[in-house]
């Protein structure tokens, strides 16, 4: 849930008063929670699953136990255990064989749960392997540890709660309702394995039996495990059921014919709204490639800073340029790897004013105002990065000058960079491995980016606001600095490919969709064109997942940095979107080219970037930073040649030849800097503020894509040379 702070704040106010309402009220008092007798047994053990570093959640928590009381009278809190939840930064997904958790799952696994009547997955590879993220991997290790801990006690049975929850006032009423019923209908004590207290169904309903009147039992369709109730023999079957493959809730619905499942009526545990999630979900990219989500929309980034400004110094090869991506992962936006800054930012910072950035990161001018930056800025944080086992003078200098600052040094063979890190900036480290990026360096600074637009009828379109963007204003245009010769790793390709036949080396011809796209990517709908190269045809076509039939053709490889051109002819079909693109997942960044059908006179260039190394799964704004560019002509009534040249330090859009956009660092974002794939597609789009009203009358449509030349680096091993 992307929940504002502004709503955050108020929930917690909102939140307090409600605790300590219900605390002067008489509490209620609950027959169900007791200690063991040989007469009756009942919840007698409550566990708590929390992070070490959440001591204020176990505290809330605690406080929100106290409001209810046992059969004793005593409240809930004193029966409460605290167990040590498994940190998603220790987790690592190549466990060995024997473990409690196989960490892969299956498209098929997910659709058991909920299906999707309205994107059926025909044609889609249901069984191929989904790997959970740690955070996954990380939540059910914790619940597993809390099995285990009650098959090996003497409680009958124990109430499970993770830290995020809140209890409903009525919570000791239902479920002393739902008890006396389990006992009466069970001839004695309940019989069930696991009882839901707080779930939530699968969006077109949980197939369930109805047992009572306060209690169903549930054939699957049940999501969170956040809140339940299980005995010990229930333990000690999920256990025997073992190892789990996929996400908790997932997993153990695939178990509800092997164990008596119960849950309540309605859920009385319910996740706290004013607390943002740091898990991160596997199941997101699998989602969007059969339709079901828009993974743009799922924003998941939601953490921000507080601690401001950051400034990073050390030597060349201590880890800089790690630092200021982990820094941008904590929702920094960071300026790193310059010998100089701009004036007007130089200027600020030295007067104690605020810039641009929140942190600045290896930058050469900077170095030499220590002394300046510390007085102007005492609430600043420092940090200074250092080579392992080496003394190192230049480093013991600037620690003098830093005497009296909050600082902190990273030493580069440091195991534990998060904590030191997030320690010292009062943040919580983000689900994502610490990055491992490439030294940089510092780059030259040539000026802003101001004088790189050529055309001045040039369009900025409208964005998702991100602490990766950096906002023009009038005097701010981004970032220009020496270009970038080649990259450091990868081996160049070069090739000119006509098309007169789609080589497998080279090229995928998809099968897939999006949840913008109203059609389905179909291989029948590339073929072979009269005037040479392909044909990529959208058509009206009932599939089951989607009502149209569309194209798209993608490279087998992956590139970082290079020139990428495409001869092509649009379509002009309204409704109709010609793209030539450049795209990864986790994180998300890209680099479009797009004409939209209803107005092919206009190119739309676009920029997505987001933060991290491999794997980090990082995904903000669904619409980029889009441009739209004049073309002066109209691109569906004859071929012409789209270019887009990437590197390091700038990007740059040609057409036939000639640049007509060109971005540089910061302009508005960071330059995407991970392997992305090559797409060129034609589809029909859902959005009519993107391409206008689908005009399915005027379909087939197609776009005649003639050839497309590569020169790049390639940093996979299987593209056709």
């Amino acid at each position: 849930m992307n929940l504002t702070k502004p709503f955050h704040t108020a929930y917690r106010i909102l939140h307090y008063l409600a605790l300590n309402l219900r605390q002067r009220l008489p509490r209620r008092q609950s027959a169900t929670f007791r200690s063991e007798t040989p007469e009756r047994s009942g919840i007698s053990q409550i566990y708590v699953i929390n992070l070490d570093g959440q001591p204020r959640r176990w505290a809330e928590i605690q406080r929100e136990f106290a409001c209810v009381l046992d059969a004793e009278g005593n409240d809930l809190g004193t029966r409460t255990t605290r167990y040590s939840a498994v940190d998603a930064q220790s987790v690592s997904q190549d466990l060995p064989d024997g473990e409690a958790v196989y960490p892969f799952y299956t498209l098929g696994d997910q659709l058991y749960v909920e299906p999707q009547p309205q994107a059926l997955p025909d044609g889609f590879d249901l069984t191929r392997p989904i790997c959970m993220s740690s955070a996954e991997v990380a939540i059910a290790r914790s619940h597993i540890g809390v099995w285990r801990s009650i098959a090996q006690s003497s409680a009958n049975y124990a109430l499970i709660v993770e830290d995020d929850v809140w209890l409903e006032r009525g919570l000791a009423h239902a479920i002393d309702q739902a008890w006396d019923e389990m006992t009466k209908a069970d001839g004695g004590d309940p019989k069930f394995d696991v009882l839901y207290l707080s779930y939530a169904e699968a969006r077109h309903g949980a197939p369930k039996e109805l047992i009572s009147a306060n209690l169903f039992r549930p054939e699957r369709g049940l999501w969170y495990l956040s809140g339940y109730v299980l005995s010990k023999k229930g333990a000690q079957k999920l256990l025997n059921l073992l190892p789990c493959r996929g996400p908790i809730d997932l997993w153990i619905n695939q178990q509800f014919q092997e164990i008596d499942v119960r849950a309540l009526r309605r859920p009385v545990i319910h996740q706290r709204a004013d607390l943002v999630s740091t898990n991160s979900y596997s199941i997101l990219p699998a989602l969007t490639k059969i339709g079901v989500l828009d993974y743009g929309s799922t924003a998941l980034f939601h953490q921000r800073p507080t601690c401001f400004p950051v400034f990073a110094f050390g030597r060349p090869g201590t880890g800089l340029s790690s630092v200021a991506m982990a820094l941008s992962m904590l929702g920094y936006r960071c300026c790193s790897d310059l010998d100089r800054l701009p004036e007007t930012e130089l200027k600020a910072l030295l007067a104690g004013k605020r810039g641009n950035f929140d942190a600045y990161v290896n930058v050469g001018s900077l170095e030499p105002h220590v002394d300046q930056l510390v007085q102007r800025f005492p609430q600043a944080k420092f940090i200074v990065t250092e080579h392992g086992e080496i003394d190192d003078p230049a480093s013991d200098q600037l620690l003098i000058n830093l005497l009296g600052a909050d600082v902190v040094c990273l030493k580069g063979d440091e195991t534990f960079r998060w904590r030191a890190l997030c320690e010292h900036l009062r943040t919580p480290p983000p689900v994502a491995s610490y990055p491992r990026v490439e030294e940089i360096g510092q780059r030259k600074y040539l000026g802003t980016a101001e004088a790189a637009t050529p055309n001045p009828r040039i369009r900025q379109l409208r964005h998702d606001r991100s602490p990766w963007i950096a906002e023009p204003n009038a005097i701010w245009r981004g970032i220009r600095t020496i270009s970038f010769e080649g990259p450091t790793r990868g081996s160049r390709i070069v090739f000119d490919d006509d098309l007169s036949e789609v080589q497998p080396s080279r090229w995928l011809l998809r099968n897939d969709t999006f949840p913008g796209n109203l059609g389905l990517f179909r291989h029948s709908n590339v073929s072979a064109c009269a005037e040479g190269g392909l044909s990529l045809a959208v058509r009206e076509e009932a599939l089951g997942v989607r009502n149209f039939a569309a194209a798209a053709i993608s490279s087998c490889g992956s590139f970082l940095y290079g020139r990428f051109e495409a001869i092509l002819q649009a379509t002009n079909v309204p409704g109709v979107i010609t793209g030539f693109f450049l795209y990864r997942a986790s994180p998300r960044q890209e680099i479009d080219i797009e004409i939209a059908g209803n107005c092919p006179t206009q190119l739309l260039v676009n920029v997505f970037y987001n933060p991290g190394s491999e794997g980090a799964k990082f995904d903000y704004g669904y619409r980029g930073t889009p441009v739209a560019i004049p073309l002066g002509f109209d691109a569906s009534r004859a071929p012409h040649r789209f270019a887009i040249e990437w590197d390091p330090c700038e990007i740059r859009w040609l057409v036939d030849g000639t640049l007509v956009h060109r971005r540089g660092v910061w302009n508005p974002t960071p330059i995407p800097d991970l392997p992305m794939v090559l797409h060129v597609n034609t589809w029909p789009a859902r959005s009519r503020e993107l391409a206008g009203r689908l005009a399915s009358n005027k379909l087939p449509a197609a776009t005649n894509l003639r050839g497309i030349s590569i020169d790049a680096f390639d940093v996979s091993t299987n593209v056709g040379g």
